[in-house]
């Protein structure tokens, strides 16, 4: 008997899903190889003025969209920006967010933490990086007659959009940084969105200046960031 290629479940279409099935040895390899792959990213803030074409920040947005949301709703707008007068319009405003921040918003503590990273409040990256990606959640989408129209885990979406951004940025052989200027009202304000948007991170997208220094830090192992329940 063949296979529906697809059926109806409460009146929607489903499709058939067609499996990538591997050997348990191509499987243990594949997944070893995409984690090496990823276990070469780094944040970096010092960038190449290099240009990146408009058509791979398309394919990473796309990219992110595939990300699973709550219900489909996908609550995201992913704004890609490259106008030069912008960009430093964008800096000049984190920049004055994030002075406050160090001069009095910041624990002791916290700027120690910070101190191998080697940040501080002065944000030239958002200048220098050919392309801005600013990501925004949608609390709620607005319907035709301009009603409220619920989305659902908003935050955990666009949490897991935003990672599947920076795996395509890293598998593009470009370099970002997780920034997020507390509070980032600014952004919906310079970009004009909507008053269901809100910001929830910037990347800067590009390649990185050479030579580029990263700190030599160590993510924690598998030991100390997992339990097994076997």
């Amino acid at each position: 008997m063949a296979t529906e290629s697809h059926i109806s479940v409460n009146g929607h279409t489903h499709v058939l899903y067609k499996a990538n099935a591997l050997s348990q040895v191509e499987l243990v390899q594949q997944s070893l190889d995409f984690y090496e792959h990823l276990d070469e990213r780094r944040s970096v803030r010092e960038y190449a003025d290099t240009p990146v074409p408009k058509e791979v920040i398309e394919t990473l947005i796309k990219t992110a969209s595939t990300a699973p949301s709550g219900a489909h709703k996908q609550p995201w707008t992913f704004c890609a920006v490259s106008n030069a007068a912008l960009k430093t319009k964008i800096r000049e405003a984190a920049e004055a967010e994030e002075k406050v921040s160090y001069e009095s918003r910041m624990s002791e503590r916290w700027k120690k933490d910070l101190e191998p990273m080697g940040t501080n409040m002065y944000k030239p990256f958002l200048e220098i990086a050919p392309w801005l990606i600013i990501v925004f959640k949608k609390v709620h989408d607005i319907g035709e007659n301009g009603e409220k129209v619920n989305n659902y885990y908003v935050n955990e979406s666009v949490g897991i959009a935003s990672g599947m951004l920076i795996t395509a940025i890293h598998n593009a052989g470009l370099v970002t940084l997780t920034h997020t200027p507390s509070p980032m009202n600014f952004l919906a304000k310079l970009l004009n969105r909507p008053s269901n948007e809100r910001a929830f991170l910037l990347l800067p997208v590009g390649y990185p200046k050479t030579p580029t220094y990263v700190p030599d830090i160590k993510r924690k192992p598998i030991e100390a960031i997992s339990e097994f329940y076997e």
